[in-house]
């Protein structure tokens, strides 16, 4: 039953991640459990009313962890169509770890919560992984259009610590932390997005090792076709 399925993916990934410091490559404990879990979230995304059953028969705090991913997953979605498979250009993104302490880095210059770039990350590049510019010329890992890099960045936007810092000074301008909301529709101004961004970053403060599941996913695209998976085990399968 999916709801059982879903209670012990979700606690075989917290498991595992408790157990791994970021460091390297995904343990593979890690990402079976965080790609069946992420598998049966898809699912439920796409079944409303499979959906609410889910939820009615999950443990309080398992429920409240996927009802944040399944939603922002749906919030997503309505932001860009499917796309084919040969739009993607997928790479690999640095270790969980290093990225965690360049997030670390910009929350002691800015003031930013380390979780609200975290899930930024995940959210524009799949903490890298994704490679493609965006319709609008977006680049790096924190996908900047030019004219907004060359008013916060510093270096190379395809730097992760340049790009991880440039956003958090992005976002402190724009009125973060005090006013996150905000910032964040400046950064992106749909408020899909900023719903979707608070989410991810509201369920990494409850528990940060959800952090390392989320690193831990594989970028699995929609298609015209259907979903795709690209990578495997964080690789490119292409």
């Amino acid at each position: 039953m999916i709801p059982i399925a879903l209670a012990d993916a979700h606690a075989a990934g917290l498991a595992a991640a408790a157990q791994w410091d970021g460091a390297g490559a995904v343990p593979r404990a890690l990402a079976v459990a965080a790609l069946a879990e992420q598998r049966l979230e898809l699912r439920l995304a796409g079944d409303p009313a499979l959906f609410r059953a889910t939820l009615r028969r999950l443990p309080a705090r398992v429920a409240g962890d996927v009802s944040d991913d399944v939603t922002a997953h749906r919030e997503l979605a309505t932001l860009t169509p499917p796309r084919p498979v040969s739009a993607f250009r997928v790479g690999r993104a640095a270790p969980a770890a290093t990225l965690r302490r360049f997030y670390g880095d910009a929350e002691r210059r800015t003031g930013v919560a380390w979780q609200m770039l975290a899930a930024v990350n995940y959210v524009e590049s799949d903490f890298g992984r994704v490679r493609n510019e965006s319709v609008s010329g977006a680049q790096g890992p924190m996908q900047f259009i030019p004219s907004t890099w060359r008013a916060y960045g510093r270096g190379d936007v395809h730097d992760p610590h340049a790009a991880i810092l440039g956003a958090a000074r992005f976002l402190r301008a724009a009125g973060a932390p005090g006013e996150v909301r905000g910032a964040l529709y400046r950064y992106n101004p749909s408020r899909a997005y900023v719903d979707a961004i608070l989410r991810f970053a509201a369920r990494i403060r409850r528990d940060r090792r959800a952090y390392l599941v989320f690193y831990a996913r594989e970028l699995i695209v929609r298609t015209p076709s259907g979903y795709r998976q690209l990578t495997r085990f964080g690789l490119p399968l292409r």
